[in-house]
């Protein structure tokens, strides 16, 4: 089966049908950059007489579900009863639950992999038309719980709900363009920074030439001295939060300095190699009075500090407190990996089978990239969260008035947005 979406032309009446007359620009866009027709060659759909959806067919309604705010296989497959979405997918009928789970299941590890391959060129291929040729890497792992027996779902650290089985997801955003240019859906049991060698050669493959300075950020998950080994062989800067397990009475040691203009704040640095590592490396450390507590001292009362610390382990040349100022930058990153995970709901669609449910995650995922992509060129919209982007150009009732081999979509036509949605039609 080929997938082909049909052209949708609008306009600004004052009827209602469909729920998500938004999806027809993007659908434009996905057409537009071949997106249907690369995942039609890469899974193409083996013809049976009771074969009634094609495989791409299924991966876009995942990807339109995901955008409009659409979890759950069940809820899906109702999604895909809408008729402008049964328009724009070619669908004589909606999808059921059965055949999305079915068919994830079948593609198994070769097809998540291809899957991901596909997204990484596509992501590359964006980044190449931004120009960018300096670029800020943010690293993060995130915990998905799960409530059922999905394969792969174990016990790890999770700080909503200790003990419940999840699943451990590591992430790189590109924060320039808050792309999330790779991840890797992993079982629950996985350690922070498990594969991350690995994940950064692969990351680092799929940047285009053009990109000359990297600068990767990450919590202390990924203190490690082989990934500082790995990034200086790439020539990129580094800034990693420091985890040791004698870091206080390590810091306690040190030769403090006051910044100039801080009277609480005090900075010191020093050479330091851990265990297992191949060379010294430089810690650069940052202490702020928190508060003055009381104490007995030689059978007076006095008044003595109580500090707070942070360490960072970084080849760049700024002093902790500069340090210190970069590093709380990434807190943006932790935000937009909410938004993957809550309003394009990565991680909510699940079914038993491991395989499928990285599938799952990866489509999730390329929606939140879509989003951004299309986006990009509005910055106006493109600072805007997802799910204000939805409720203002994605989930709004219409018309779907059909004729003459075409759509034509009737709106609201007081519509607030109105002249905002036209220029993001125009934009597509």
């Amino acid at each position: 089966m080929k997938f082909q979406s049909q052209n949708v032309k609008c306009s600004f009446t004052g009827h209602k049908l469909t729920q998500y007359a938004g999806l027809s620009p993007i659908m434009r866009f996905i057409k537009k950059h071949n997106i249907s027709k690369s995942l039609d060659e890469l899974f193409p759909t083996v013809q049976h007489n009771a074969t009634k959806f094609s495989n791409v067919q299924i991966f876009m309604s995942i990807i339109l579900a995901s955008l409009s705010g659409v979890n759950r296989i069940v809820q899906i497959a109702h999604f895909t009863k809408d008729y402008l979405v049964l328009s724009l997918l070619k669908l004589k009928t909606n999808l059921n639950k059965d055949v999305i789970s079915t068919r994830f299941k079948e593609f198994g590890q070769r097809g998540a992999l291809s899957l991901q391959e596909y997204f990484l060129g596509f992501n590359k291929r964006f980044l190449e038309k931004t120009g960018l040729t300096r670029v800020v890497i943010d690293t993060d792992s995130t915990v998905s719980t799960v409530y059922g027996h999905q394969d792969g779902a174990a016990k790890g650290y999770n700080s909503s709900r200790k003990g419940a089985l999840s699943y451990h997801s590591l992430l790189c955003f590109i924060s320039n363009s808050k792309l999330l240019l790779n991840s890797w859906f992993r079982t629950g049991s996985a350690y922070t920074s498990n594969g991350i060698v690995e994940f950064m050669k692969q990351t680092k493959a799929f940047l285009p030439g053009s990109v000359t300075h990297v600068f990767f950020r990450a919590d202390s998950g990924f203190f490690s001295g082989n990934l500082f080994d790995v990034l200086e062989e790439f020539g990129w800067r580094y800034l990693v939060k420091v985890k040791l397990k004698n870091l206080k009475k390590l810091l306690s040691r040190q030769e403090w300095f006051q910044v100039e203009g801080k009277k609480d704040i005090f900075i010191c640095e020093f050479d330091y190699q851990c265990n297992g590592w191949k060379k010294q490396r430089k810690l650069k450390a940052i202490r702020r009075i928190k508060k003055w507590v009381e104490t007995e001292f030689f059978g007076e009362i006095v008044l003595v500090p109580e500090y707070e610390y942070a360490c960072y382990c970084s080849n760049l040349e700024e002093d902790a407190f500069g340090l210190h100022g970069v590093y709380k930058q990434r807190s943006t990153s932790e935000t937009w990996i909410e938004q993957v995970k809550s309003q394009l709901l990565a991680g909510k669609t699940l079914t038993s089978d491991f395989h499928a449910n990285d599938i799952l995650w990866q489509l999730n995922v390329f929606a939140y990239n879509l989003s951004i992509m299309m986006r990009y060129n509005m910055k106006a919209i493109w600072r805007q969260e997802h799910e204000t982007f939805r409720e203002w150009f994605i989930n709004l009732p219409a018309k779907v008035v059909s004729g003459g081999h075409q759509l034509e979509l009737k709106l609201y036509s007081q519509y607030f947005y109105k002249r905002k949605w036209l220029n993001f039609e125009m934009s597509l």
